[in-house]
């Protein structure tokens, strides 16, 4: 048998001088065989396990300090963050930890990055979350950290990246880093983000998220690309040991005025006779898919999606709820409090009537830290926000959130009630939620759809 050679290429593993191995198929354009990065420590093993002799020059690794943290910023880690580390080095270094919002995901990966001790790639879905690692980092590490994307192209030994930025060069970087961390875990699961955790040989990754399950049941390949959950613990688990703050619900119904009603009621009957017509069970989102589709060929389909579209605006968007809003605005004039939305039209909607300050995609990187620093300093008692809050960004402590309007994402209403769950400085206190629902709308079936994640927390 001649030499066996192992070697990376453009995210793939070249195994050259054997005619057949697991995990990998022949390239007939290189006369080689070829696997995906994702196999590189199933190929090792095998090889060993075997007693095949073989050389490896797939890794190569960006050169490293030792991670020493600032003696002044000392990593502390609370029991619950100590188990889920061990479990995770228990698990060979790979798997997911599920944690809900405010409960410290962030310290936990710090950790793992100061074990390690190893090139070191942190993945996130937004620039904002970017920068706010980067300075998370900064403050605990004394060596230069990387950033890519958003304009930024510094890789480093401890570098973060978007998931954008990663799938572009993931061919390119597969072989430089041991360590892999995936924020927002549950965003590697598309089907693009997926091939990052195909290409990229990494020994070691972890996935830390709030939400690991997605609508769309793609969070089944997470456990192949990252491995399983090794720990998990509910916002009622951390609020009984008080890591968490304490928390109620309270939904309260609007009825919409009846110019509303009249235009929801006429559109409505439009998009359930279609329903009827067709044979097309409603079932939430998998309807409004289908119909989706149907609509590119079938203009009654189209004209079906148009009407539903309007009637569920007027729900989410109604007169009736800005009433109540204000009645809420002034109940609770004393707390700090963040208003959450489906869409920007109502954001500034708010905004102009109440004299709000706003947040959404479109608002700069200054604005938003601005905003949110002087929230913090009690400049601004509330905030209203569309989706822009819901992941990812580091949001001062809130005593009440307001969801005016939102989809019926599981995820999302975790991610909105985790914005509130830091610990409060009076033990006793308890952070607030109030959903504000368009009675006899189709609205009432969005909220009961994410009311469902109680189930889980």
């Amino acid at each position: 048998m001649s030499k066996i050679v192992l070697r990376y290429d453009k995210g793939s593993v070249l195994i050259d001088g054997i005619p057949h191995i697991p995990y990998a198929q022949f390239d007939p354009r290189i006369n080689k065989l070829r696997a995906m990065g994702f196999y590189y420590q199933n190929i090792i093993s095998y090889l060993k396990e075997s007693n095949i002799i073989f050389e490896d020059y797939v890794l190569d690794l960006i050169p490293t300090p030792i991670f020493k943290t600032d003696p002044n910023n000392m990593i502390k880690l609370r029991e619950y963050q100590y188990i889920a580390i061990k479990r995770w080095l228990r698990a060979g270094k790979k798997g997911s930890i599920v944690l809900p919002t405010g409960s410290g995901k962030t310290i936990i990966a710090l950790k793992i990055i100061q074990i390690i001790n190893s090139s070191s790639l942190i993945i996130v879905p937004t620039i904002d979350l970017m920068n706010q690692w980067f300075t998370i980092l900064k403050k605990h590490f004394d060596i230069p950290i990387g950033r890519l994307g958003g304009g930024e192209d510094d890789i480093k030994g401890i570098t973060i990246t978007t998931y954008d930025s990663a799938y572009l060069k993931s061919h390119y970087l597969g072989n430089k880093f041991s360590l892999l961390i995936f924020d927002e875990l549950h965003h590697l699961a598309a089907p693009g983000f997926r091939s990052i955790g195909e290409q990229f040989v990494s020994p070691y990754r972890l996935g830390i998220t709030a939400t690991f399950v997605r609508e769309d049941n793609l969070h089944t390949e997470l456990p192949r690309l990252v491995g399983g959950i090794v720990y998990q613990s509910s916002i009622n688990e951390l609020t009984d040991e008080k890591y968490l703050a304490k928390f109620t619900i309270e939904k309260r119904f609007v009825k919409i005025h009846s110019d509303e009603r009249k235009t929801y009621d006429e559109n409505i009957k439009i998009y359930n006779n279609f329903l009827q017509k067709t044979g097309l069970r409603y079932n939430g989102q998998m309807t409004f898919n289908r119909l989706i589709m149907m609509s590119g060929k079938n203009q009654e389909a189209r004209t079906a999606l148009l009407a539903r579209n309007k009637a569920m605006s007027i729900a989410l968007n109604s007169k009736s709820k800005i009433e109540e809003l204000e009645i809420i605005l002034k109940e609770n004039n004393r707390l700090k409090i963040l208003i959450f939305t489906q869409h920007n039209k109502l954001v500034y909607a708010i905004s102009s009537r109440f004299l709000i300050p706003f947040i959404t995609h479109k608002s700069s990187q200054i604005e938003r830290e601005q905003v949110l620093q002087s929230f913090k300093e009690g400049k601004y008692n509330v905030i209203v926000t569309s989706k822009v809050l819901d992941e990812g960004v580091d949001v001062p402590e809130a005593e009440l959130g307001v969801i005016v309007s939102g989809t019926g994402s599981r995820r999302e209403f975790i991610q909105r009630l985790g914005r509130l769950l830091r610990p409060k400085s009076q033990t006793e206190k308890k952070a607030k939620l109030i959903e504000i629902v368009s009675a006899d709308t189709n609205e009432t079936n969005t909220s009961y759809r994410r009311k469902r994640a109680l189930l889980s927390i």
